[in-house]
């Protein structure tokens, strides 16, 4: 009986810490780039988009493919380093465990 209350104990304290976790994420943010950082894109990492950044050489009519496109690489550069940022906390929350359902694999 003493080792189940010992895991709900555990399993309220990763719960709070992983709400906390939760509300610093909001403060993490990353930016993705492309085109040699002729776009630029700034997130959180819980993948809010917070700003774009657009030289205004590819503000012309002729670039809009190509602006278009580096936008595109731009964002998912983001995402990715999001994604990485929130699992490298999560990892340090769980201390390096597999949790199923946390997206750590």
């Amino acid at each position: 009986m003493a080792d189940f209350l010992g895991m709900m104990k555990q399993a309220a304290q990763l719960q709070s810490k992983m709400k906390e976790m939760q509300e610093q994420l909001d403060q993490v943010e990353v930016e993705g780039s492309a085109g040699g950082s002729m776009v630029t894109v700034r997130m959180t990492a819980k993948m809010e988009l917070k700003a774009v950044s657009i030289d205004p050489s590819l503000m012309k009519p002729e670039e809009r493919e190509v602006l278009e496109d580096l936008l595109v690489a731009a964002q998912n550069d983001a995402r990715r380093k999001a994604e990485e940022a929130m699992q490298e906390r999560m990892k340090a929350l769980t201390g390096g465990l597999s949790i199923p359902g946390l997206g750590l694999g």
